[in-house]
């Protein structure tokens, strides 16, 4: 049991507030630069850095632009970036076959980053929602989402992406039973030390629209998520199944999105104690940058406490559209 404290005025806690000091030393969380994963915008094209209209601040990359930004990312000690595709609707099909495809937008970053920054480490998505004419994340029939099928597709996604040198893979697709078939293919296939960060408790979220326009997505959704993303309304479900992604092979785990979940960061690091991230959304950046732009709120600040909340819930790392600007703050 606890022991309880004296009574006012013998315990005043302003005492370990007065100073900068004090509250240094009484500090209980601490965010630091090695915390952070950047999400990267990349597409075809050169010396392109062409701006998001939902996400002020953020671009799509060129690739001569993106190794620029694994530059600074590795300036700033920034450890890993994570790379979205923004995929030509031309080569977008119901059979994503452009997903495993070697020499896709991904594949071919990848390599090119690798051999330009090698000690950055280069995490991708897997899903296939950037190859999909129908905007899904996995493959679709008649309407429904094909949950083996998509699994398949899934393993020769990965496996490529693991080819051209990528250290983390990030299933994003919630499909039932994808990580124990792409773990027993990556060992398979001699990729045993690439690691599975799985996207385990991605919620059915309104926070993602600004990230669908950013890889072509929005318009080519039909219908929701609903059937393979979770219901907000859940958390019990998300322990189970942060549990069957441990037990099938999973290295770290995920929740997604951030700031509306940092409930579930916290059971989960309390459950299973593993290396635990979220994932601050386009929407969560969107809303704090553009109230920041319009000067509502302190930007810096905002972005600064919205980080440290992701940490206190218990959260080894961070995935953030903000990660470069943080870093240079924490940096100086």
């Amino acid at each position: 049991m606890r022991p309880s404290q004296a009574a006012y005025p013998a315990t005043r806690f302003r005492r370990a507030r007065r100073s900068d000091a004090l509250r240094r030393l009484t500090q209980e969380n601490l965010l630091s630069v090695n915390d952070l994963i950047w999400p990267i915008f990349i597409r075809d094209g050169v010396n392109i850095r062409e701006p998001i209209a939902s996400m002020p601040g953020v671009f799509r990359l060129s690739l001569d632009q993106a190794l620029k930004a694994a530059e600074e990312a590795a300036d700033l000690g920034i450890p890993a970036i994570c790379l979205f595709p923004y995929t030509d609707p031309s080569v977008k099909t119901e059979g994503c076959e452009e997903a495993w495809n070697p020499d896709n937008l991904t594949n071919r970053f990848i390599r090119a980053i690798k051999d330009a920054v090698p000690d950055l480490a280069i995490m991708t998505d897997v899903a296939l929602d950037p190859y999909n004419s129908n905007g899904h994340d996995g493959l679709v029939r008649d309407g429904v989402i094909l949950n083996d099928e998509t699994v398949e597709a899934l393993v020769k996604m990965a496996l490529m992406q693991a080819d051209s040198g990528a250290d983390i893979l990030g299933p994003s697709d919630m499909m039932d039973g994808r990580i124990g078939a792409m773990r027993m293919a990556l060992e398979a296939a001699g990729h045993k030390d690439v690691a599975i960060l799985s996207y385990s408790a991605k919620y059915a979220s309104a926070f993602y629209g600004p990230f669908r326009d950013a890889v072509g997505a929005s318009g080519a959704l039909k219908g929701d998520k609903k059937t393979y993303q979770m219901n907000p309304a859940n958390s019990d479900e998300a322990l189970r199944l942060i549990e069957r992604d441990l037990r099938e092979g999973a290295d770290m785990v995920m929740v997604k999105p951030g700031m509306p979940y940092l409930d579930i960061c916290r059971r989960v690091k309390d459950a299973f104690g593993v290396p635990t991230y979220a994932y601050q959304v386009s929407g969560e950046y969107a809303m704090i940058q553009g109230a920041a732009d319009r000067g509502w709120i302190n930007g810096e600040a905002a972005m600064m406490e919205s980080l440290m909340g992701f940490k206190r819930a218990g959260c080894d790392g961070i995935l953030t559209y903000f990660a470069p600007a943080a870093a240079r703050l924490l940096r100086n």
